[in-house]
């Protein structure tokens, strides 16, 4: 039994011991939310008092006023401002990335811990109102053993969306031998995800889908947190970048790039890509790349201000190549995000949470995204309506019939303060309660 497989069992026996306490989560039932204000995911105004009718675990109408269906069980959300379940579509749920020596850790830290410390995280990530995850980046095996875990009601969690490992070439974002000495590139399936051609991206990506993969990350460009590589660089050719996307999307996957420079950027979105994440040298120019192929900019506001703060404040808990890039690329970020939604590129929400900042603390994304000039309304959006879009689902992003009952309610109103997103006091997933009055549901 490789590595890989011995971590997914870890998970599995993990879980085991959560499960009890969760299993009612699976069992639903005629309920109606009275809901004192609605804000529904799609962008449209917010509503005062309605109900939300919601059988088993889908929505089935909204209707003004506080109704009660006959035998249907009450939440009374009647002074709390009510949204659809949160989306994060750039999170790393399996990473901790503990403080000290990134090389030390990263031959160190096996995949047991990162799958037994995952079901901890899942759990943070769901009771803070995140009820729906894309995971752009974690060991296959792992991900899809949480995502199954999950979906099984052995564990609580968001629902997953999962890339698995993603693609890149050698010496470049996420090649995990890098600044390691060579020798290492003899590990088993330590190289499993480097492409340095079109035939080996097509390969890649078949296999991924075979192991249980919805989408399909890659690494156009170099990056901040691996070593010695160039941000501003394309690393991956036009040809393995073609080879990726036209392959998955032929299997029906979607495609999200890793993409720093302008020129990785702009190749990526012309050659078919879905989402680029980061954005951080984009221009003028590349905005109108994005709008002309309808590419959504994933901006990652949260890691790009905790790494800069992480160089600036304490860079020895850095390797020197990634400290000095990250006092370039943290601010980029947030003039990056400034000037795509002005130019009115679509905008889906996204943390890249991988340890730097908590599982669970997610939602500090929005203050940021407001900060660098986006509307709430719109940076609700983001992590609602847009983000379903980006994940291609019809199931989950907003307060509509037919979606399921994914809900989360706030006490104020955050269109006149974003940051009460930090603080949610109310969760659903399809259905069923697991946040109330501030305390999960046991």
């Amino acid at each position: 039994m490789n590595g890989m497989k011995r971590a997914a069992l870890a998970l599995g026996v993990a879980a085991i011991a959560l499960s009890g306490a969760w299993a009612g989560a699976a069992s639903a039932k005629d309920v109606v939310v009275h809901a004192g204000r609605l804000i529904d995911g799609t962008g449209a105004a917010a509503r005062d008092k309605v109900s939300i009718l919601i059988h088993d675990d889908r929505i089935t109408a909204i209707q003004p006023g506080f109704v009660t269906p006959q035998g249907a069980e009450i939440v009374d959300l009647s002074t709390k401002t009510v949204l659809p379940g949160l989306i994060d579509t750039h999170d790393h749920i399996t990473a901790g990335w503990h403080m000290g020596d990134p090389i030390r850790n990263s031959v160190t830290r096996s995949d047991y811990e990162d799958a037994i410390e995952a079901t901890g995280f899942v759990r943070d990530t769901l009771l803070a109102g995140f009820t729906a995850v894309r995971d752009c980046g974690a060991n296959t095996a792992v991900i899809v053993a949480l995502k199954k875990s999950i979906d099984g009601a052995v564990i609580p969690g968001p629902r997953l969306w999962v890339a698995g490992t993603p693609l890149g070439p050698t010496g470049g974002h996420g090649d995990a031998v890098n600044g390691l000495r060579t020798e290492f590139a003899d590990i088993p399936h330590i190289a499993d995800n480097i492409i340095d051609s079109p035939e080996a991206a097509r390969i890649a990506v078949r296999r991924l889908k075979r192991e249980g993969a919805d989408l399909i990350k890659i690494m156009p460009s170099g990056g901040v947190m691996s070593i010695g590589d160039d941000p501003t660089h394309q690393l991956m050719t036009d040809e393995e970048i073609k080879a990726v996307i036209d392959t998955a999307h032929a299997l029906g996957m979607k495609v999200a790039a890793h993409a720093h420079g302008k020129q990785a950027i702009d190749h990526t979105i012309a050659l078919g890509v879905d989402s680029i994440e980061h954005g951080s040298y984009a221009d003028a120019g590349s905005y109108k790349i994005f709008k002309q192929y309808g590419a959504y900019l994933v901006p990652t506001m949260l890691v790009g201000e905790r790494v800069y703060q992480r160089a600036k404040e304490h860079p020895e808990q850095l390797n020197p190549s990634t400290a000095e890039k990250a006092l370039v690329i943290g601010p980029l970020l947030q003039k990056n995000l400034r000037d795509a939604y002005a130019a009115g590129v679509k905008i889906a929400f996204g943390t890249d949470t991988f340890g730097l900042s908590r599982h669970g603390e997610n939602a500090q994304e929005f203050a940021l995204m407001v900060g660098a000039g986006m509307t709430p309304m719109d940076a609700i959006k983001a992590a609602t309506g847009n983000a379903a879009d980006l994940l291609g689902s019809q199931d989950v992003g907003t307060v509509q019939a037919g979606r399921y009952a994914d809900l989360i309610a706030v006490d104020g109103d955050p269109l006149r303060d974003i940051r009460l997103l930090e603080t949610v006091g109310f969760v659903m997933k399809g259905g069923a309660v697991v946040k109330a009055g501030g305390k999960p549901i046991t």
